[in-house]
C-alpha cells in the first residue's frame, strides 16, 4: 500500500446505529476521522430491555442521518471512501439487515470493496485507535449485554479464537435483569455502578458461578448469581426488611468483577499473553476496570481498555476491523453477503 485509505464503518447489531470512519495510513496506523452513533435505548427502556423489531426501525431512520453527522465530523465526502465494512454479524437479524444493506448499496454505488466484518473482533480491533497496532498475540475479554467472552488474538485480522465464553446470562444482562429486581433504571449498568459507590462489596455474600474446581476454566455463569440476588431481595420483603439497594449493587458487581478479572488473568497466564484488552459496554463499569488494573499489575499483564465512548457498540470499531482486513490483503465479501446473527468470532471477515 502506498497511500492512506479512508475505511467507513456500519454497525447496527444491537439498539446502536454507528457509522465511523478511520484513515488506514500506509505505515499501516489507524487513525479515527469520524464516530456517530444514534441509540435507541430510550425505546426500549419501558420493555426492561432491547425489542428487535423496534430495534430494526430505529436503525432504518437513524442510518441516513447518522451517516450524514459522520461524514460532517471528518469534514469528508463519500466520494472519499476507499472502503466499507459493515458489522455482518453476530447480533439481532433485522437490525443487522438494515446495516449490510445500506452497506451494500453505498459499496454499490461508490464502486469501493465491501467488507462484512465481525462484531466481536470489531470490540478488540477499537482499541488501536486509542492505544496503538496490538502486539502479536493477546487475550482480550469482551464484556456486554449480549456477550461475555475470552479471546485469544494472534493477528487482529488473521486469527481470533474463543477460549472462554458465558453458557447462559451475559454480565449485562445479568446488570440489566438485577436492576429490574431492584427498580432500578434500565440499562442496568449505570445505575448499579453509581449506587455500588455507596455501598459496601462484602455486605452480602453472592456466589461466583463456575469457580469450583471442576468447572470450565474460562467459561461463565452469572444465570445463578441474578437468581441469588432475586432470592435474597425477595426474603427480605417478606420479612419486611427495606432493602439496602447500594449494598446489594456492591456486592453483586463485586460478584461479577471478581469472577471475570479472576478468569481472564488465569488464562492470561495459561496461554502466556502479557496484555489484556476489556471492552464492550460492561469495560465501562468502574469496579470492573479497578479490579483488572490491579490483578494486571500483581501478574505483570499490561491492561488497555479503550475510553467509554469506543467500549460500546459503535462505527468507529467496525471501520477499525475494516482497515485492518484491508491493510492484511483479504478478498472482499461478495454484493450477495448475508447477515448472519450466528456469525462465529473465528469468522473475522466473510468472504
Amino acid at each position: 500500500m502506498t497511500a492512506d485509505r479512508v475505511v467507513l464503518g456500519i454497525e447496527s447489531s444491537c439498539d446502536e446505529t454507528g457509522v465511523g470512519l478511520v484513515r488506514l495510513a500506509a505505515d499501516g496506523t489507524v487513525e479515527l476521522l469520524a464516530d456517530a452513533v444514534a441509540s435507541s435505548v430510550d425505546e426500549h427502556a419501558r420493555f426492561g430491555g432491547v425489542v428487535p423489531e423496534i430495534a430494526s426501525r430505529a436503525h432504518l431512520a437513524a442510518m441516513a442521518p447518522t451517516m450524514r453527522r459522520a461524514l460532517d465530523e471528518s469534514g469528508l465526502e463519500l466520494s472519499d471512501v476507499d472502503a466499507i465494512a459493515v458489522t455482518a454479524g453476530p447480533g439481532l437479524a433485522g437490525a443487522l439487515m438494515v446495516g449490510v444493506a445500506a452497506a451494500k448499496a453505498y459499496a454499490s454505488a461508490l464502486g469501493v470493496p465491501l467488507y462484512g466484518v465481525n462484531h466481536l473482533g470489531g470490540h478488540v480491533a477499537v482499541d488501536t485507535l486509542e492505544h496503538g497496532p496490538l502486539p502479536d498475540r493477546c487475550l482480550a475479554m469482551l464484556v456486554s449485554g449480549g456477550h461475555s467472552q475470552l479471546l485469544l488474538v494472534e493477528g487482529i485480522a488473521e486469527k481470533i479464537t474463543e477460549v472462554g465464553t458465558t453458557i447462559d446470562d451475559a454480565a449485562g444482562e445479568a446488570y440489566d435483569k438485577v436492576a429490574r429486581i431492584l427498580d432500578l433504571p434500565y440499562p442496568g449498568g449505570p445505575p448499579i455502578d453509581e449506587q455500588a459507590k455507596l455501598g459496601d462489596p462484602k455486605a452480602i455474600a453472592f456466589p461466583r458461578g463456575l469457580t469450583g474446581p471442576r468447572d470450565a476454566k474460562y467459561d461463565f455463569s452469572f444465570s445463578g448469581l441474578k437468581t441469588a440476588v432475586a432470592r435474597w431481595v425477595e426474603t427480605e420483603q417478606r420479612e419486611g426488611r427495606e432493602i439496602p439497594v447500594p449494598d446489594v449493587c456492591a456486592s453483586f458487581q463485586e460478584a461479577v468483577a471478581d469472577v471475570l478479572t479472576a478468569k481472564a488473568v488465569r488464562a492470561a497466564r495459561d496461554l502466556e499473553v502479557d496484555t489484556l484488552v476489556i471492552s464492550g459496554g460492561v469495560a465501562a463499569n468502574s469496579r470492573l476496570s479497578e479490579l483488572a488494573a490491579q490483578r494486571c499489575a500483581e501478574a505483570g499483564i499490561t491492561l488497555r481498555v479503550p475510553r467509554p465512548r469506543l467500549c460500546t457498540d459503535n462505527g468507529a470499531m467496525i471501520a477499525a476491523l475494516g482497515a485492518h482486513v484491508l491493510a492484511s490483503g483479504a478478498k472482499p465479501s461478495p454484493l450477495d453477503m448475508p447477515a448472519n446473527p450466528g456469525l462465529p468470532v473465528s469468522t473475522i471477515v466473510v468472504q
